[in-house]
């Protein structure tokens, strides 16, 4: 059965709103990021399953015909919402999802950089993880290009099945060269290694296995954000509004969310208490060189681990990480309090010898 027009219309107007967030914020990416976002935005609009590839010319097309477009709309308002006969503001998702069909979700806020996310899904599930009500989505209408997979908003989490379909593919192929231990472990342990190397055909075959299974991995990431206080949200805010796109927001970024993950009731007390090596070993796969910066006791717990299998040492990694790392957003909220206080190289520089230097990162600089 067709969509009524009502629908047809709201899609097309949320589909617009997406185009217009990514034309005016496309530019908080990197090069080579922005290629893979796009790329990314492309097999959605093409119905592409994560393993299709585009031919590059194709792509190529593509994206400067989504470009040429961004360049006429960029400077335009975001359309108001028609539901239930009304218009409504587009960051309204409460009273937008009030009027919609229960089988559909809107979601609309705010990224990385302040970045707008738009979207609407099909409900595919719902219910309570640690007292935090939790929604799965499916098929997705709209989107743009940014799409994260699972967040929190108003004290509900999002988790975008087909989002996270395409993340995970995409970081296997992309870590997988390497070779690293946790990663191994993972692929092993869904039986997707064939004489030591990936076999692409059953990890095609099994995505959908995987997803499923590991889901739960990144629910319990968001619980920790929700539940976490150590450092708000409202302080990553202050920063990115003050310094958006820096060091500052990333390294602040990196200790909420390992604040969240390590968490009582998030990510790795759930992974230690449901014993989930292939849990664990997943989300060590996706370590980069800040979060091993922030939490270096858990690669090397983890090397423990993988010998005896003593989940003691997992435990030991994330009470330490955790003590840690609110002295850290201790910290981070103290160069906070000083905006409208001091100017920013005053705070740049509280940040550098507090923060930075004792994680031996490079001092911020002013842009």
């Amino acid at each position: 059965m067709n969509a009524p027009a009502s629908t047809d219309r709201l899609i097309a107007d949320i589909r617009h709103n997406c185009d217009i967030s990514d034309a005016r914020d496309h530019g908080i990416y990197s090069m080579c990021t922005m290629v893979l976002k796009l790329r990314g935005l492309y097999k959605w609009e093409k119905g592409l399953q994560p393993w299709e590839e585009p031919e590059s010319a194709d792509l190529v097309d593509w994206i400067e015909a989504k470009e040429n477009f961004w360049a006429t709309i960029a400077g335009q308002d975001y359309r108001q919402l028609a539901v239930n006969g009304g218009q409504l503001d587009p960051l309204a998702v409460e009273e937008i999802n009030a009027g919609l069909d229960s089988s559909l979700h809107y979601g609309a806020g705010f990224g990385r950089s302040m970045k707008v996310v738009f979207f609407l899904a099909e409900k595919l599930a719902g219910r309570i993880v640690e007292g935090c009500p939790v929604v799965i989505l499916g098929s997705e209408q709209a989107r743009e290009m940014a799409s994260p997979f699972a967040m929190a908003q108003d004290g509900l989490i999002i988790i975008r099945r087909e989002a996270l379909r395409f993340f995970l593919w995409d970081q296997v192929q992309e870590v997988r060269s390497s070779c690293r231990n946790p990663l191994r472990h993972v692929l092993q342990s869904y039986g997707l290694l064939r004489d030591g190397a990936l076999d692409q055909q059953r990890f095609r075959e099994s995505l959908d296995t995987i997803v499923d299974q590991e889901m739960d991995l990144f629910i319990h990431h968001e619980v920790g954000e929700i539940l976490q206080s150590d450092l708000p949200s409202a302080t990553l805010r202050r920063i990115i509004d003050r310094f958006p796109g820096s060091v500052l927001e990333f390294v602040g970024r990196a200790v909420k969310d390992i604040l969240a993950d390590t968490h009582p009731q998030g990510l790795l007390a759930w992974v230690i208490r449901e014993r989930r090596p292939s849990s664990l070993s997943l989300y060590l796969s996706f370590f980069d060189g800040l979060r091993e910066k922030l939490f270096p006791e858990l690669p090397k717990a983890w090397q423990r681990f993988a010998i005896d299998g003593d989940w003691r040492h997992i435990e030991a990694a994330r009470s330490a990480c955790r003590l840690r790392n609110r002295e850290v957003g201790q910290r981070i909220d103290e160069a906070v309090r000083m905006i409208g206080e001091a100017d920013d190289e005053a705070i740049l520089a509280f940040f550098s010898a507090r923060i930075l230097a004792p994680l031996g990162l490079a001092a911020a600089k002013t842009a």
